[in-house]
């Protein structure tokens, strides 16, 4: 950990409080604004789809019997809750199927942490949708510096980063849609500091979820309480006693505060064509490649060698749920040549258990190149007659370097809406996303995203 840090009256919640807080829409460039967008249509949509599952539905039963008077609906339902119960429904809703969307740099998933409880908010206060859309890309920046400023240690000591730094986002945003000055912004954010939480051993868990929804929810909870006046520590970050020191091995302080304002996070934030883990998408596309360059089927295939940098720490993992395949090597492996896809339907719990998948999922092991990049895959198939052959994917599809297009977004959430909201009229609400900007009231789009 290094030792420098700025001065108390320069600390880094500070800083970031007197950057959201004079931030003004106008600053933010027109192509981070499009981006945006993107990051919420897809957000809306990963939502649409986990709205009626079960999961889902016990979240809503419980908070029932213990939410607040109704303020802000929870996406694809008909239930109405309080504004830090919606935020986190909403939250868990979004991340459920693991198809939310990815900063590249840090694995972190930056819309469901923030989105929701600026939905929430915003529903409650009647915000526009630019003040929603300004708030988002500030929530991110703020998430996503944090996450670089403490990668890889800090996910390497097992914290979840999407929650333990999602958190801190969700406040910044919550604070800037609320109104906050600069002081209260500050401690807005140093209240994240000590709500921040959640453990990368529960990734095949609904633990991880939960950590999500309580990142959402708690952010917002850390601006309600700034706004009543409550503190923080100004070093509640970087002091001797704080965040960084306690969750990583070391804080880069100009990966938190260098070019602040001129450049911006939400450009290097991904959407995944594929609902899984990001690191896997290029294991997917060098299987799809093999399959369909040699005609290859599961019978023919002897043994498969999956290598890559983060894969084999994070996703060589055995397989009992369609939460264990959506971090799996083996089962992204298996999805393909088995069943000659990669969609929810080959990562639910039908396809995991199918016998051919469970059989081919033997065959397959993983190896580390630390050469690699993060994000990058080499697939060698070893056929049943001994002829070898290699595919090697360096920018998986949904990467920055091949982003899905604006309308590969709709149509993964026209998918997903069809399966959690058929009666939506999914339509009206991509039209919604896209001219949020313009919208005096975000409570037009809410209306089309609560079921009646």
């Amino acid at each position: 950990m290094q030792k420098s840090s700025p001065p108390a009256e320069s600390s880094v919640s500070t800083r970031w409080g007197d950057f959201v807080a004079r931030s003004q829409w106008c600053d933010v460039p027109a192509s981070v604004r499009h981006e945006a967008k993107r990051s919420i249509l897809n957000m809306v949509g990963t939502s649409l789809g986990a709205a009626k599952h079960s999961e889902i539905e016990s979240l809503a039963r419980l908070l029932r019997d213990v939410a607040g008077p109704p303020q802000a609906c929870v996406i694809g339902r008909v239930e109405r809750f309080d504004c830090l119960s919606a935020a986190f429904i909403n939250a868990v809703s979004a991340n459920l199927f693991d198809f939310d969307d990815t900063h590249l740099g840090t694995v972190i998933h930056p819309s469901a942490p923030v989105a929701p409880p600026l939905l929430a908010l915003g529903e409650q206060r009647g915000s526009s949708g630019a003040e929603i859309l300004h708030a988002f890309v500030l929530g991110v920046e703020i998430e996503c510096r944090l996450g670089n400023a403490v990668s890889p240690a800090h996910y390497a000591r097992g914290c979840h980063i999407t929650a333990t730094c999602g958190v801190f986002g969700a406040a910044a945003a919550s604070a800037k849609l609320i109104g906050l000055n600069a002081a209260a912004t500050a401690h807005a954010i140093g209240m994240a500091a000590s709500q921040s939480a959640g453990i990368a051993e529960s990734l095949a868990t609904g633990a991880k979820n939960v950590g999500i929804g309580n990142c959402a929810r708690n952010g917002l909870f850390a601006a309600l309480l700034a706004q009543t006046g409550y503190t923080a520590a100004p070093r509640a970050i970087e002091g001797v006693q704080g965040w960084a020191h306690a969750l990583s091995d070391a804080l880069n302080l100009n990966a938190l505060l260098i070019r602040l304002g001129e450049t911006w996070e939400l450009t290097r934030n991904a959407c995944k064509p594929y609902p899984c883990g990001i690191v896997l998408h290029a294991v997917i596309d060098a299987a799809f490649e093999l399959r369909n360059t040699y005609a290859l089927a599961a019978a023919d295939i002897a043994a498969v060698t999956v290598t890559g940098n983060l894969l084999l720490a994070r996703a060589d993992r055995d397989v009992a749920n369609e939460r264990d395949a959506k971090i799996s090597i083996q089962h992204s492996a298996a999805a393909v040549f088995v069943f000659g896809a990669a969609g929810m339907r080959e990562y639910s719990d039908a396809a995991v258990m199918d016998p051919s998948a469970v059989e081919f999922r033997r065959r397959v092991q993983a190896e580390i190149d630390p050469a690699l990049p993060i994000g990058a895959a080499r697939m060698s198939v070893r056929t049943i007659g001994g002829k070898d052959f290699t595919a090697q994917v360096m920018h998986a599809r949904g990467s920055l370097e091949q982003p899905m297009t604006d309308s590969d977004i709709e149509q993964k959430v026209r998918q997903l809406a069809s399966i959690g909201f058929p009666a939506c009229d999914i339509d009206r609400v991509i039209d919604a996303v896209w001219e949020l900007d313009r919208a005096d009231d975000v409570r037009s789009l809410l209306r089309l995203l609560a079921a009646a």
